[in-house]
C-alpha cells in the first residue's frame, strides 16, 4: 500500500516561521494565538496581513522550517510497512523547490528522490493521503487523513489525526 504525505503543516512547520518573521518585522508577539478555522495572516493586524505572501515567496523560506514533532520517527516506521511518497504542491511557490528538496534531504534522507513529488494539484494514485488541506482530498479515491492545523480545526467530515503518534496508532 502507498501513502502520500504532505510537507507543510504535516512534516514541516511553516506557522512557527511565520510567527518568527512577523515578530521580527512587526513586533507581533511570538505567543500569537491562531483562532480555530483561520489562517495565520487573519490573526495579525490588517495592515500587515499580506506579508505572509511575501515571506512564503522568498528564497530560503522553506529551507529551515522546524520538523513537526515525531514526524521523522513516524515516517521511518511507516516506511517499514508502506511505500511512502512525500507529495507537496510546491509548484505554487517557485522558490520553494530547491528549499524543499534540501530540507527533505536533511531531515528525511531515507526517502528516495523517486518518492518525492512536487506538483500543482495532488492527483496521485495512493491508498492513503495525509494532508492538512481538504482541497487535496477532492477526487481522491483512497483514505484521507486530515492532519490537524489551526485552519482546519472546525472541519468534522474527515478522519482526523492530531499528531504523528495518532497516525501510527491508526496505520501500524
Amino acid at each position: 500500500m502507498r501513502i502520500a504525505i504532505d510537507m507543510d503543516e504535516v512534516l514541516a512547520n511553516p506557522i512557527h516561521k511565520f510567527i518568527q518573521l512577523y515578530h521580527r518585522d512587526h513586533q507581533v508577539p511570538l505567543d500569537l494565538i491562531i483562532a480555530p478555522g483561520t489562517e495565520i495572516f487573519q490573526n495579525v493586524p490588517e495592515e500587515i496581513n499580506g506579508r505572509w505572501f511575501e515571506y512564503i515567496n522568498e528564497k530560503g523560506f522553506f529551507r529551515d522550517l522546524p520538523v513537526v514533532d515525531g514526524a521523522v520517527e513516524a515516517v521511518r516506521q511507516l516506511q517499514e510497512k508502506y511505500e511512502i511518497y512525500v507529495v507537496s504542491a510546491a509548484m505554487e511557490f517557485r522558490n520553494s523547490l530547491e528549499d524543499k528538496m534540501d530540507w527533505l534531504t536533511e531531515y528525511f534522507p531515507f526517502i528516495d528522490w523517486k518518492h518525492i513529488v512536487f506538483c500543482g494539484e495532488k492527483i496521485v494514485n495512493v491508498d492513503i493521503m495525509i494532508d492538512d488541506r481538504i482541497k487535496n482530498f477532492r477526487d481522491f479515491k483512497g483514505r484521507p487523513l486530515l492532519f490537524t492545523s489551526p485552519h482546519n480545526l472546525l472541519l468534522t467530515e474527515y478522519e482526523r489525526v492530531d499528531n504523528w503518534q495518532q497516525v501510527l496508532d491508526k496505520l501500524m
